[in-house]
């Protein structure tokens, strides 16, 4: 280790642009002269800044020059491995070497060929370098050659990139940058610039082979403590931009795989992620990068509610109770935290009855109402129809998961005080997003479908994002009171049907819709199950 730390001091230097050069006025000291031929330093200029073409004959000269400083750094180590003084100038050469290969970053085109060459195993190598400064040369080389924005939308680049992706993922790149990743200090008041810069840039360089190669995000997890090191990133209080870089990359790994999910689980994240949240239960991000990374921990959340097993976790967390106390606060985190309890809820009874038991009713019901904190955020028309999709939905969880008891007479009651206004808000949404699924299918009808080549499939899904899966919960909602057989809410929901010269049949209809393309993702028998359910709303309609 002595060595080690030795000889990253010895080799550490000043990095100056190789561009800089210092022009002294007429008549200056330090022996330039006065008479000097401006002419030639219009040449030097022009060298310097000349263009180098490259092609294959460029890459070929630019790796066999690397493999030479390679290999007299690893002879100078080998011979003087207690005299970091004898090796310094051939690692300051190799850094010279590393930081030419970026050039290859403008031909992805030749890509192939620096695969088939065989220098990837060499520069993945220099991960594990003694000299941590090496290693940071090798991972900003990675994050250059493998930013999608060299592809310039030609297919044939996108071939290239995949080629280079696989044959770094073959030669251990995964394993090689996670390790590296663990031994470079970004936290506290030892961080060293140059380290935090370089953590940013290994998450970079990760997000870029996802994005290249989507099943990266399993692999990484499989192969290495990534997950380990994102958790423990998002644990430190202080907030910093790879904190939030760290976040970013956790929702990447968590939003399309479930195997990644349960490991998450497996490994306490839920409670980490909680724990993470609950630093702004009662306060708001001081700028727009830390409301970012506060939006990307509540994306890892719900992405974690996912699994059956992570809903019981988040439960057992107190979760449920964290949320209200979020939405009861109305800082900025108001909305997240419905969206949280949203994906709690579905399909688990506990955690709607957890969140009777603990007193949520009226704060989601607040929100139902529209009495929902002003801030710039949520002034945005969009932002207040998530909302109220979100609340839509958590109260549609909350009467599928409580069927019977005390708590589904307290849920049934929150409709019937206040003379009934939580029937007439939800009759106004009925209305409000009836009007916009027709307006969408009359758009759709009127269409040359031919042009569109738009099956009846794809038109439903069309109507669905238009607002109709709202339409269907409020119509399951609306079921539920129904089939409570309470006459004071039969009543009003009669009345202002017939104020809007609707009938019960409007509502059958679209539960009738909603009950015929319920599909089979979560298995045959759940599948009657819910449509059994849905053809009894039918049928007491």
């Amino acid at each position: 280790m002595e060595v080690a730390n030795a000889s990253k001091q010895s080799s550490k230097r000043k990095r100056t642009d190789e561009n800089d050069v210092l022009l002294l006025p007429p008549g200056s000291s330090n022996g330039v002269s006065s008479n000097l031929d401006l002419s030639l330093l219009e040449a030097l200029e022009k060298s310097q800044h000349a263009v180098e073409v490259l092609d294959l004959r460029t890459l070929k000269r630019l790796v066999l020059s690397f493999e030479r400083r390679l290999k007299e750094n690893i002879e100078a180590r080998l011979k003087y491995p207690n005299q970091p003084d004898r090796f310094a100038d051939s690692e300051l050469e190799l850094h010279e070497e590393l930081h030419k290969l970026k050039i290859l970053a403008g031909g992805p085109e030749l890509y192939p060929d620096l695969v088939s060459l065989n220098a990837i195993p060499s520069i993945l190598n220099l991960l594990a370098h003694d000299n941590t400064d090496i290693a940071i040369d090798v991972v900003l080389l990675l994050q250059d050659l493998t930013d999608p924005d060299n592809d310039d939308d030609d297919e044939n680049n996108d071939e290239h990139a995949r080629i280079l992706v696989d044959a770094l993922v073959e030669n251990n790149v995964l394993e090689l940058l996670v390790q590296n990743l663990h031994r470079l200090s970004d936290t506290g008041e030892a961080a060293d610039p140059d380290e935090m810069a370089a953590v940013y840039s290994t998450l970079a360089t990760i997000e870029n082979l996802i994005e290249v190669k989507p099943p990266v995000a399993e692999l990484v997890c499989e192969r290495t403590k990534l997950l380990k090191w994102l958790l423990g990133r998002i644990k430190v209080r202080e907030f910093d931009s790879n904190k939030q870089y760290a976040s970013e990359i956790l929702a990447i790994l968590l939003q399309s795989s479930t195997a990644n999910q349960k490991r998450v689980g497996q490994m306490n994240g839920v409670d980490v992620v909680l724990q993470a949240v609950a630093m702004y239960k009662s306060k708001d991000p001081k700028t727009s990068d830390e409301e970012e990374m506060l939006e990307n921990l509540f994306d890892c959340l719900c992405c974690l509610l996912m699994p059956l097993e992570n809903k019981e976790r988040f439960v057992k967390a107190e979760g449920v109770e964290l949320m209200i106390i979020i939405m009861k606060q109305k800082k900025s985190a108001y909305g997240s935290a419905i969206r949280a309890l949203d994906f709690a809820m579905t399909k688990y009874p506990p955690a709607c009855e957890r969140f009777v038991d603990v007193l949520g009713l009226k704060t989601a019901f607040a929100a139902f109402m529209g009495k929902i904190p002003m801030s710039k955020k949520n002034k945005k028309e969009r932002y207040q129809e998530e909302l109220e999709e979100r609340i839509v939905s958590l109260i549609a969880s909350l009467f599928g998961g409580i069927l019977r008891g005390s708590r589904r007479e307290r849920l049934l009651s929150k409709f019937v005080e206040s003379e009934c206004e939580k029937i007439d808000r939800l009759m106004e949404l009925y209305m409000r997003y009836s009007d916009r699924v027709r307006t969408e299918t009359d758009r759709l009808d009127s269409l040359e479908l031919d042009d569109l080549e738009m099956n009846e499939e794809e038109k439903y899904n069309r109507r669905l994002e238009s607002g109709l899966y709202t339409l269907q919960l409020i119509a399951v909602i609306l079921g539920h009171l129904w089939c409570s057989e309470h006459p004071q809410m039969r009543a009003r929901i009669e009345l202002l049907l017939k104020q809007q010269k609707l009938a019960r049949k409007d509502v059958k209809d679209i539960l009738q819709e909603f009950h015929d393309n319920i599909g089979d993702l979560d298995g045959p028998e759940e599948k009657d199950r819910a449509q059994g359910k849905i053809q009894r709303f039918i049928s007491a309609f």
